[in-house]
């Protein structure tokens, strides 16, 4: 079975091989468009479009004989957002920004969303399904020069919420209830689960 991952995202990439994953990567590069205010439902419209935008661009066939078999696909897609008090924070759009999106986290509790869509094809039949993972993070107090310093390190900059966990801003993480993966960017243990739900199965070898 070919598995494709729809995210250019490094982190991604290193959860799906900590997994035993082997898999092929497409990022989806169409414009992200929202319909939805809800955090939940924003990330997992994110991520179905990415899966939908590179399932049809790199997995569909032309009409083939009645009797061929189509190789067996998975097209995984996710989307990953920082939400404080009802509003979600993205990635940093200049230093400055991160420097407000910082200032905001200090000292508080926020939610991270990550949403997931799986496209699985086998032969002929094709379905889809999307789910997300919710962690709340609470921030220890972070003074405004640990905040300069940290925009200086150039981190933040790419990072939904304008910082990374498993980076240098773990050093300002009092405390997270939930999956630390769904933080990093994807909750590789949910994405486990719903694969052994569809009937994917995934050897337990090292990589």
């Amino acid at each position: 079975m070919e598995i494709i991952l729809a995210s250019a995202s490094p982190r991604r990439r290193e959860l799906l091989t900590q997994i035993g994953l082997e898999f092929t990567v497409i990022p989806a590069k169409g414009e992200e468009v929202i319909t939805s205010r809800m955090p939940s439902d924003v990330v997992m419209e994110l991520a179905a479009a990415k899966a939908s935008e590179v399932y049809e661009s790199h997995c569909m066939q032309p009409a083939q004989a009645q009797m061929e078999k189509t190789e067996d696909r998975l097209v995984i897609g996710a989307d990953t957002i920082v939400a404080y008090q009802g509003t979600i924070l993205g990635k940093p759009s200049d230093e400055e920004d991160a420097r407000r999106i910082l200032n905001l986290l200090s000292g508080h509790t926020h939610e991270v969303y990550t949403g997931v869509s799986l496209i699985y094809q086998k032969g002929e039949e094709k379905q889809q399904i999307s789910f997300y993972e919710k962690t709340r993070v609470v921030m220890y107090p972070i003074t405004p020069e640990e905040i300069t310093d940290y925009i200086r390190s150039g981190e933040p900059m790419d990072k939904a919420g304008a910082y990374g966990i498993q980076g240098l801003a773990a050093r300002f993480v009092k405390r997270i209830d939930g999956d630390y993966n769904n933080v990093v960017g994807l909750p590789v243990g949910s994405l486990y689960q719903k694969m052994r739900e569809l009937g994917i199965a995934i050897s337990m070898h090292t990589v």
